[in-house]
């Protein structure tokens, strides 16, 4: 039998650094910094069997790592009213147990730890622009819990879902930052369990660079509506400031201007495309899906910059209903995405509307075609 992969126990880790950057930084000389190779490495064994236990077919089948108490693998059912958050946060204590000490839960008083505020704040942000923008209560759209455990192993150079919390290294303080520093990343993990229980975007190929195309979208809408940014304002980066001052980079992404998030003696530049054209074909990092995502992302900053205003108001509407809706199937192309999309937003806002042309126009100019997906759906 199929996996059914909009199930929790099919859940796969989605971590923001990508495997090949890591990698890069693991073999970096350990004479020219005093933590961040070995960090890297340590990332990467940490990391290494979610990747490696796949099936042929991209599926995970519920993997839970040994430290994790199986009692606490499953999300928890939220006790406050619609409209409410209910958030519990925890601290490893610089160990790989899962979940950690409870060190703050909803409503409670602050701590003196900036990592635990950060996770409390940026969980509450992320709550508040899926429930006003798009009407849905928290992750399961059922008023799921919100979990988060920060200081995550010992340097651990990574933030990842893993479906049923979200989880926030230290970084190595030599090329990353802490990274509940970024509410982009914030958001962006917890989208991931968006798609999980929505779309449930298989996490291979063109259908696993769209999951993390989608939780790009709403970490950076995320942190565009907490700033009062427009789509041209904003910067459309995701992980803005992770880096140090010594890494020659501004981001892990840029939707904006994809390829151009560093460029970096040691770690190299950027890889991601902008356009079909120059898509990667690869093994590595489940077919592409951090590289690739890139071409949807730049597709939807040229929507929501074309529509102008709020991001999150028009644009990012027909994403969220588009991943909501019955559409997509879990191993959905881009095309068949983009052809989505196109649907949703006629239905939206109508066949002839400004947002339907641009929609369309948006996903011409990377180079996907919907074609004839998009006139079967309307069929359907």
């Amino acid at each position: 039998m199929a996996p059914d992969f909009r199930s929790p126990a099919a859940t796969v880790r989605h971590g923001i650094v990508p495997p090949f950057l890591l990698a890069r930084i693991a073999r970096l000389d350990q004479d020219d910094y005093d933590h961040a190779p070995e960090a890297a490495r340590r990332t990467l064994g940490i990391d290494g069997p979610f990747r490696e236990q796949r099936g042929s077919d991209g599926s995970m089948p519920g993997l839970v790592r040994p430290s994790l108490r199986p009692e606490l693998q499953h999300p928890v059912a939220g006790s406050a009213e619609p409209g409410s958050p209910d958030r519990l946060i925890f601290d490893a204590k610089g160990t790989e147990d899962l979940p950690g000490e409870e060190v703050r839960r909803e409503g409670g008083p602050e701590t003196e730890d900036t990592a635990v505020t950060q996770a409390y704040d940026g969980l509450g942000d992320t709550y508040a622009l899926f429930w006003d923008a798009f009407g849905r209560d928290s992750i399961d759209g059922s008023g799921m819990r919100l979990d988060a455990t920060v200081h995550f192993g010992q340097r651990y150079d990574n933030a990842f879902w893993d479906g049923a919390r979200m989880v926030f290294g230290d970084g190595d303080g030599e090329i990353f930052r802490g990274f509940t520093g970024s509410i982009s990343i914030i958001g962006h993990e917890l989208a991931h369990g968006v798609t999980e229980r929505t779309a449930g975007l298989v996490y291979q190929g063109q259908s696993g660079a769209l999951n993390e195309h989608v939780s790009d979208v709403f970490g950076v809408l995320v942190e565009q509506r907490v700033l009062g940014q427009t789509a041209q304002d904003a910067t459309w980066l995701v992980g803005a400031g992770i880096f140090t001052e010594q890494v020659k980079g501004v981001a892990i992404r840029s939707m904006r201007a994809p390829g151009t998030a560093y460029d970096d003696p040691m770690l190299g530049k950027d890889p991601q495309p902008a356009h079909m054209r120059d898509y990667v074909e690869t093994s590595d990092d489940n077919g592409g899906v951090h590289i690739n995502s890139g071409i949807p992302n730049r597709a939807f900053v040229a929507l929501a910059e074309a529509l102008g205003g709020n991001a999150w108001e028009r644009a990012g509407r027909i994403w969220y209903e588009t991943l909501a809706g019955d559409r997509l199937t879990p191993t959905a192309t881009f095309a068949q995405f983009a052809a989505a999309t196109a649907v949703v937003a006629d239905e939206l806002y109508g066949d002839d509307s400004d947002e339907a042309r641009a929609v369309a126009d948006a996903w011409e100019s990377v180079g996907v075609e919907p074609g004839r997906v998009r006139d079967r759906m309307r069929r359907d």
